[in-house]
C-alpha cells in the first residue's frame, strides 16, 4: 500500500527507540526530550545501548544518539522537541 493510503497510527500505537551509549551527554539530552514528549503524548519508548548489541553498534556508532520512530530513523545527534512532537502527533 502506498504511503498516501496508509492510516496514521494513533499516539498510543507509536513507538520511539533511543539508541545510545553510556557516558554520552548528547544521549542524556536526547533522553530528556524523548521522555518529555512521549510522556505528554502517551507514546511508549525504550532505550537500547550499542554496547549490548553489535549490530546496533556497527550501524549507528558514528551517529549516537539515534532516535527511531516506529522502527525508522527519525534523527541523530540532537533531538529537536518540536520536530519529534510533530512526527508523533502527525
Amino acid at each position: 500500500m502506498t504511503p498516501l493510503f496508509r492510516r496514521k497510527a494513533a499516539a498510543g500505537e507509536r513507538s520511539v527507540t533511543l539508541i545510545r551509549k553510556s557516558g554520552c551527554h548528547l544521549c542524556d539530552d536526547a533522553e530528556r526530550v524523548i521522555e518529555k514528549v512521549c510522556g505528554e503524548l502517551g507514546v511508549s519508548w525504550e532505550q537500547k545501548d550499542i554496547a549490548d548489541d553489535q549490530e546496533l553498534y556497527d550501524q549507528y556508532w558514528e551517529q549516537i544518539p539515534v532516535v527511531l520512530v516506529d522502527g525508522r530513523q527519525h534523527t541523530f545527534w540532537r533531538v529537536d522537541e518540536s520536530r519529534l512532537r510533530k512526527e508523533l502527533a502527525g
